[in-house]
């Protein structure tokens, strides 16, 4: 299956009330660059008041421990495909992965979104959200192998493939802004600061409670 873009419109009636994706915020970065710890550390950090949500993942694969993704098989993720049920979604390492298109209720109602994109699809999520907000979670190379490893996911050939995949130059938007988010330490300051970038694109009202 080619990896394609939902352009069919919303199921929230006014498309304007999506801002374009002003709200929403595409992380991504390597496989093992961390970006679901610090997803998970996002989550637990923010308050109650604060309208800020982190989309799951559907994938062709079970589920981990340390993801917060939905597992589907290929036959019911081309289904859903096919019944417009993704906002986005991709093919990457022989998986199929999809952002639901609950996403744009979400940003409808006011919600600073976050999901974890791909690198190779920033240009199609920027089609359809032009007004995102682009980060890349980066991490050195050892660090980066020693993460692969740890995780017991992949052989060591995958892990050189990865390796290799993680400097290569991907497409980007001239008019997208990719912001860098190192995370090559304790994850909680990577984290810190991707909190700050999501509280600043909430209304005054919200952060100054």
């Amino acid at each position: 299956m080619t990896a394609a873009l939902i352009t069919s419109p919303p199921s929230c009636a006014n498309a304007a009330a999506l801002q374009r994706g002003q709200r929403l915020i595409y992380l991504m970065g390597a496989s093992g660059s961390g970006k679901d710890t610090l997803l998970r550390l996002l989550r637990t950090t923010l308050q109650p008041h604060e309208p800020v949500l982190v989309a799951h993942r559907y994938i062709t694969r079970p589920s981990s421990g340390d993801e917060s993704s939905v597992a589907l098989n290929p036959v019911e993720f081309q289904r859903r495909v096919d019944l417009g049920c993704f906002a986005l979604h991709w093919h990457s390492h022989n998986l199929h992965y999809g952002i639901g298109i609950e996403i744009d209720a979400w940003l409808a109602g006011g919600a600073v979104v976050v999901i974890n994109g791909s690198r190779a699809y920033l240009a199609q999520a920027h089609t359809r959200y032009p007004r995102l907000t682009a980060i890349e979670v980066t991490t050195r190379p050892d660090v980066l192998a020693a993460r692969l490893r740890q995780r017991g996911r992949e052989t060591p050939r995958q892990i050189q493939a990865r390796l290799e995949r993680a400097t290569r130059a991907y497409a980007v938007p001239a008019t997208c802004a990719v912001r860098s988010l190192p995370n090559n330490a304790a994850p909680e300051g990577a984290a810190g600061q991707l909190l700050m970038i999501a509280r600043a694109l909430l209304p005054v009202q919200e952060t100054s409670r």
